[in-house]
């Protein structure tokens, strides 16, 4: 399979990437990057991403993460691997990456679980993470851009 464009030779799209990879840049310090690869993963995963899910799950696995728990992060409810502030995430990942699946958004439930494990800086970072995880994989879904020859870093 072949992506629609060449979008990562493209001029204007790489002026786009930048800004997005600017913006990633602020919110990485900001949080655990276990935390911050897991909710890239289970978006990406809702989204149908592959390239995304190919990215993440090698970039998690250089960082250090087990592979039982990247087998596990579509099933985080029923698994025991994760921290309690891993699942509050993970649940405010998968509202806000469904927010046209449900009336309400994202559930205040939702909201405090995550307020009991993050500060406001750090709620901060989440909100924008899951935003930037899924323009990331709009842009490779809607591109059709092929997975599997990620490279850990090949991005810089």
């Amino acid at each position: 399979m072949d992506a629609r464009i060449d979008y990562f030779g493209n001029g204007l799209a790489g002026k786009v990437m930048r800004h997005l990879n600017s913006a990633a840049k602020v919110i990485d310090p900001a949080l655990p990057t276990a935390t911050q690869e897991l909710v890239k993963i289970r978006a990406s995963q809702i989204n149908g991403c592959g390239f995304c899910t190919d990215m993440h799950t090698k970039e998690a696995v250089a960082a250090g993460e087990t592979q039982q728990r990247l087998n596990l992060v579509a099933a985080w409810r029923e698994a025991t691997v994760f921290t309690d502030a891993e699942r509050a995430a993970l649940e405010l990942a998968e509202q806000g990456t469904r927010i046209a699946d449900g009336s309400t958004g994202v559930t205040d439930e939702a909201w405090a679980s995550a307020a009991k494990f993050y500060d406001a800086d750090e709620l901060a970072a989440l909100i924008s993470l899951i935003a930037l995880i899924n323009a990331y994989n709009r842009i490779n879904v809607i591109n059709r851009q092929p997975a599997g020859d990620y490279q850990v870093g090949m991005f810089g």
